[in-house]
C-alpha cells in the first residue's frame, strides 16, 4: 500500500466565496446584496475561481516531485512498437524479367468514414525472380532419382511416387532460377486420380531446398485436390531458396513429398500421375513495419561542451537495434555514433549517445566533478562546430497497426506490374506507449528488482520488458517431475488480432520461435544461478459449447444465433475473455451455468433451454463427452472451438454452427 499524499488544501470554490460572504457581513455589514447579479459578488467569485486554480496547482507539487524522483533514478516512458506483417505483390501476369520493388514501397489499409488508413512501408528490397519448370524428378523412399522430365515432354502419364505410395516418396520440381520470398504457381495435368486421400487433407507436405535444407513452403491454395485433378498449387516459397545441384541438374528445386498419415487420414492406394507441368513467378512477399522512415535529419550544431541535448523533429522513435543512427561530420567526413542505455561505462574516447525514445531527445555524455576536484568526461564531446545528423530513423508505431488479415489491400506505391497487395496474416507486434501512470506502477517493481530476476514478479516484469509486444505473461513454479528441481516457468501469449467477424485461429496464439528465444535470453542473463528456465506458451483447452435457445417471439433466429456465438467466442477467448474482459484466467474452470447467465443476457434470447460442454482438442478437432464442468491445470487457458448453437422459435431457420 502506498503512503497516502497528503491534502495541501482542501478548499474548493465555493468554499472561498461562502468565507469571502462571511468577512463581508463581519466588515461591511452595510453591504446586504449579495447576489449573483452584484458586481461585487462577481469580483469575490472572479477571485475565488483564481485562488481554486492555485491550490489545484499546489496540490500537484508531490505529483511533480514523483516524477522527478523516477526521472532522478533513471524511470523513463517506454515508447511505442511498431506492427509489422508480411506483405504480398501479386503481379498482373507472369513476366520474363524481374520485377524489383524497393525499400520503403507503401501499402495500406482502406480508408473508412470513421478511420484513416493505416500505412506500413517494406523494410527490404523485393525482387520477384521470374522462372519456369526446368525438370521433373521423381524419387522412390530411399532409392536414387529418377528424371523424367521427357517423358513429361511428350506428355506421358509420369506417377508422381511409387506405384503404392510410401511416406518419404518425393516428386521434384526444377526451376530455372532460385525464387526466395517469391510465389511459384505450378499448373499440373493428370489423367489418373491418386485414389484414396480426402482432398481436403492429403498426406503431403510442399518444401523448398534452401542453404539449411528442405524447408516447408506456405501453400496458398491447392486446386489439385493432393494432386487428385488437374489443378494450379501456389507455393509462397522461403527465403532461403538457393539454386543446388540433384545429380546433373542444377536448379532452384522445389519438392511434393509424402508424409506419415494422423490417425484417421486416409492415405494413398495408387500414385497419382501428371502428364502436363508449368510452373511460373506470379508474386513476392516482404515485411512492412507500421512506421515511417526519416533519413537525414539536420539537428543542429555542436557546442563543444559536455551534456550537450538535441532533439529530433519527429517522435516517439520506433523500430530497429539501435533505433537511431547518429553522424558527427568533422574533416574526415561522417563519422557513426553508438546509442547505450547509460554512461556509466564510457571513457572520454566513446563516441556515445543516449536517447529517449519517447519523446526524441539525444544527449551527449556529461563531465562530473571528482573528489579531487579534477573533471572526469563520460563519452566523447563531439567537436564544436561540427553538424550532427540523424542518418536514418522509424517514428510511429502503436496499436493501430495491429490489423486484421486481408485489410492491407490499398498499393499507395505506384509499381509497374504489381496488380494487388495484401497481408496473408494479421499485422502484430504494435503497442502504445507506456503512460505516466503505468511508469508510476512499474517504478517500484523495477527498484526492486534492480534488473535482477528472484520472484516470480520480478521474471514477470523483466520479460514484459523483453517483449513488450505480447498480450499476455505470467509465471508459475516449474514442475520438478517435468521442468527439474528450482524451475520458473514463463507462460507467453502473443497478440493476436482475430479475422474479419471476431474469430482467433489457434495458429495465431502459438508465440513464435524469435519471440521465445528474446524472452529467454533477456531472462537467462538475469536469474539467479541455479535456476532453470522454461519459457513457452501455455497449454490451451479447447471447449466446444453446445447450447439449444428459444428465441422471443417475431425475433429474426438468425441474427440471434450470431449474436450467441459472438458472446460465445468474447467469454471464452484467452485474450479479451473472462468476467473481466481481460482475458480468460489461468487455471479457471469453464462452468455450464456462467455460459447459462452469458447466453440469457444476449439480446433476442428468451429462454436458455440446455448448455452442455466438450472439451475439445484444436489441433486434431477430436471433442469429449459431455460435461457440466471443465476443470483447467494452473497453465492452461480456453480456446472456443466450433459452437453449436440451436435457436428455437423467432423467424429463420435457427440453425448453424
Amino acid at each position: 500500500m502506498a503512503l497516502p499524499s497528503p491534502n495541501l488544501d482542501d478548499r474548493r470554490f465555493q468554499q472561498f466565496v461562502d468565507d469571502a460572504k462571511r468577512y463581508i457581513q463581519q466588515r461591511a455589514p452595510e453591504w446586504t446584496d449579495h447576489n449573483v447579479s452584484d458586481p461585487g459578488v462577481t469580483l469575490v467569485e472572479t477571485v475565488a475561481h483564481m485562488a481554486d486554480q492555485i491550490v489545484y496547482r499546489l496540490n500537484r507539487v508531490p505529483e511533480k516531485n514523483h516524477l522527478a524522483f523516477l526521472d532522478l533514478i533513471g524511470i523513463t516512458l517506454f515508447p511505442p512498437s511498431a506492427a509489422r506483417a508480411q506483405v504480398t505483390f501479386w503481379l498482373s501476369a507472369p513476366l520474363d524479367e524481374p520485377v524489383r520493388l524497393p525499400v520503403g514501397t507503401e501499402a495500406a489499409t482502406a480508408r473508412t468514414e470513421t478511420e484513416e488508413a493505416v500505412v506500413f512501408a517494406t523494410e527490404r528490397e523485393l525482387t520477384v525472380v521470374p522462372s519456369r519448370l526446368a525438370f521433373l524428378v521423381v524419387q522412390r523412399n530411399g532409392e536414387p532419382t529418377v528424371d523424367r522430365t521427357s517423358d513429361l515432354a511428350e506428355e506421358k502419364d509420369v506417377m508422381c511416387f511409387a506405384e503404392a505410395p510410401r511416406p518419404g516418396d518425393s516428386m521434384l520440381i526444377g526451376l530455372s532460377a532460385a525464387v526466395p520470398h517469391c510465389a511459384v504457381a505450378l499448373t499440373l495435368d493428370s489423367r489418373v486420380d491418386g485414389v484414396g486421400v480426402d482432398p481436403r487433407q492429403p498426406p503431403l507436405v510442399w518444401e523448398a531446398w534452401t542453404e539449411d535444407g528442405w524447408a516447408e513452403c506456405e501453400v496458398d491454395r491447392d486446386g489439385t485436390g493432393g494432386l487428385n485433378r488437374p489443378g494450379e498449387v501456389v507455393l509462397h516459397v522461403p527465403g532461403g531458396h538457393v539454386v543446388s545441384r540433384t545429380g546433373r541438374r542444377e536448379a532452384g528445386w522445389l519438392r511434393c513429398r509424402v508424409t506419415e498419415p494422423h490417425p484417421d487420414q486416409p492415405f494413398y492406394t495408387t500414385s497419382p500421375t501428371v502428364r502436363r507441368a508449368e510452373a511460373f513467378t506470379i508474386g513476392g512477399t516482404t515485411g512492412a513495419v507500421h512506421a515511417e522512415t526519416v533519413r537525414d535529419e539536420l539537428l543542429g550544431e555542436s557546442t563543444g561542451l559536455p551534456g550537450q541535448r538535441l532533439r529530433l523533429a519527429h517522435a516517439p522513435v520506433v523500430g530497429d537495434v539501435p533505433p537511431l543512427r547518429l553522424q558527427v561530420g568533422g574533416e574526415d567526413g561522417w563519422a557513426d555514433w553508438e546509442a547505450v542505455a547509460h554512461f556509466a561505462a564510457s571513457g572520454p574516447e566513446d563516441r556515445h549517445f543516449t536517447l529517449d525514445a519517447a519523446t526524441g531527445e539525444i544527449a551527449f555524455g556529461p563531465a562530473v566533478r571528482e573528489s579531487d576536484g579534477s573533471l572526469r568526461q563520460y563519452g566523447a564531446v563531439p567537436p564544436k562546430g561540427a553538424a550532427i545528423r540523424a542518418r536514418q530513423y522509424r517514428t510511429g508505431g502503436g496499436r493501430a497497426g495491429n490489423v486484421a488479415r486481408g485489410t492491407i489491400q490499398v498499393l499507395r506505391s505506384s509499381v509497374p506490374y504489381v496488380a494487388e497487395v495484401v497481408n496473408r496474416e494479421a499485422a502484430g507486434g504494435g503497442v502504445d506507449g507506456e503512460t505516466v501512470e503505468e511508469a508510476k506502477s512499474r517504478a517500484p517493481i523495477t527498484l526492486r528488482a534492480q534488473d535482477r530476476a528472484v520472484t516470480l514478479r520480478d521474471y514477470e516484469e523483466l520479460a514484459r520488458r523483453a517483449a513488450p509486444e505480447t498480450a499476455r505473461i505470467t509465471c508459475l513454479e516449474g514442475e520438478p517431475d517435468q521442468h527439474g528441481a528450482h524451475a520458473v516457468r514463463v507462460l507467453v501469449v502473443p497478440q493476436a488480432v482475430p479475422d474479419p467477424g471476431g474469430r482467433l485461429r489457434f495458429e495465431q496464439l502459438v508465440p513464435g520461435d524469435a519471440l521465445l528465444e528474446r524472452i529467454t535470453g533477456y531472462l537467462d542473463e538475469r536469474r539467479l544461478i541455479g535456476t532453470r528456465l522454461a519459457v513457452g506458451p501455455p497449454f490451451y483447452q479447447g471447449v466446444t459449447v453446445v447450447a439449444t435457445l428459444h428465441a422471443f417471439r417475431g425475433a429474426d433466429t438468425d441474427r440471434v444465433r450470431r449474436q450467441v456465438h459472438d458472446a460465445l467466442y468474447r467469454h471464452l477467448d484467452p485474450l479479451v475473455g473472462g468476467a473481466l474482459g481481460t482475458g480468460w484466467p489461468f487455471g479457471r474452470p469453464v462452468q455450464s451455468g456462467e455460459i447459462f447467465a452469458v447466453l440469457q443476457r444476449v439480446p433476442g434470447v428468451e429462454l436458455v433451454d440446455q448448455v452442455l460442454l466438450h472439451p475439445a482438442d484444436p489441433l486434431t478437432g477430436k471433442r469429449g463427452d459431455a460435461t457440466d464442468r471443465i476443470d483447467l491445470d494452473a497453465p492452461s487457458l480456453v480456446f472456443s472451438f466450433d459452437h453449436r448453437v440451436r435457436v428455437v422459435g423467432g423467424t429463420g431457420s435457427g440453425e448453424g454452427s
